[in-house]
């Protein structure tokens, strides 16, 4: 049957702040000025000041994200760059297209973040960098990857595509390592009307250097210093993220009241719920189960009009650009259980706590 409650309604925030997105689109196309303008720059200063970093700077993607904020670090080819083996394959992509190396850890199967004490057997001389992914919009432990970086002297890169707003120990994520990488794809916490992304960070250099490869490498017109690519946060992007910035907080938090509901699945022996540190403020861009029955869960929903997503069935590791890297299954044990038994359910602020709960009742139904 067709989905009476969608996983995700981009459209649903419209009631709220259509007028506002109308106008902002208005004054960018009166203003004829589409690329690396005053939208793009204002909106820069607000989401730095929003992650509590001196510099942002805006690009095409979030694995545009990873990947210039890796080059600038100077990240390349025989490099290698430590990623968790749980994750979207971006995450991945981003390091190979720097030429360095990915090298996959386990991740901790109650927060389904990057385990630390995984990140500090794969340490090899060739080690450059850590790429930890707060999925979910749950921080995984900055202060453990901290102080591995900082002993070996490692970048770290945060993928925090999924947590706009999350805090580490009442800090924002985007700020607690070397840079912070940000996408704004529409279904995002933050999102814009297409592709988008940010890098976030304390360090002038690494910022200059991010924003002289986002624009072919080009310091002034016509002269080139490095082979950079074609990845701008265009203004009309710029412009609708600066509406949505100020509302952001608010639909964190609820994100954070339907979570609380969802919670009352805890009674539910058959469905676990994922762990959240006391010292993490995750934002709840997903809300991620696991069943054993996960496959025939779905379809119960379904079958109720209740639309919901796995993420993500095929890892990394397993997919065909990597296979060559010889990580074959069995190798990621907590990955690979959390790829084959994870469910995420609707999640989005407007959702509703009526429907929150006949989804949590729906899913109770079939224990």
């Amino acid at each position: 049957m067709a989905a009476t409650i969608p996983f995700i309604d981009l459209l649903a925030d419209r009631a709220e702040i259509g007028a506002e997105l109308e106008s902002a689109v208005a004054r960018v196309v009166a203003s004829g000025h589409y690329l690396l303008g005053p939208e793009l720059e204002q909106f820069e200063r607000e989401f730095a000041d929003y992650c509590s970093t001196r510099y942002c700077v805006g690009v095409g993607s979030g694995l545009s994200a990873i990947e210039l904020a890796l080059q600038a670090a100077g990240i390349g080819p025989g490099d290698e760059v430590i990623v968790p083996a749980y994750t979207w394959i971006a995450t991945w992509l981003a390091v190979t297209r720097t030429g360095a190396t990915p090298v996959p850890v386990d991740v901790e199967q109650g927060t389904f973040n990057i385990d630390a004490a995984a990140i500090a057997a794969a340490i090899s001389p060739q080690t450059a960098a850590i790429v930890p992914v707060h999925l979910r919009g749950e921080p995984a432990d900055m202060d453990a990857i901290a102080a591995l970086a900082e002993s070996h002297g490692l970048a770290v890169v945060e993928d925090a595509a999924q947590a706009h707003g999350a805090r580490h120990r009442g800090r924002r994520v985007g700020g607690l390592g070397s840079a912070g990488a940000f996408s704004f794809y529409p279904s995002k916490n933050l999102g814009t009307f297409g592709d988008g992304g940010a890098v976030t960070t304390d360090d002038e250099e690494l910022a200059g250097r991010v924003r002289l490869l986002r624009n072919y490498g080009m310091k002034n017109r016509y002269e080139i210093e490095a082979a950079g690519v074609n990845s701008r946060l265009g203004e009309l992007q710029a412009a609708i993220l600066r509406v949505k910035l100020p509302h952001l907080d608010g639909w964190n938090a609820a994100r954070g009241r339907l979570a609380e509901r969802y919670r009352a699945l805890e009674a539910d022996t058959e469905t676990t719920l994922p762990r959240v540190p006391s010292w993490a403020e995750p934002v709840w861009h997903l809300f991620v189960i696991n069943r054993g029955d996960r496959d025939a869960c779905a379809e119960r929903l379904r079958d109720r009009g209740i639309e919901t997503l796995v993420h993500y069935p095929l890892l990394p590791h397993l997919a065909p650009p990597y296979r060559d890297l010889g990580w074959g299954r069995g190798s990621f044990p907590a990955a690979e259980a959390l790829a084959d038994s994870v469910l995420s359910l609707p999640m989005y602020p407007q959702l509703g706590p009526d429907r929150c709960d006949e989804i949590a009742a729906a899913v109770a139904a079939g224990s």
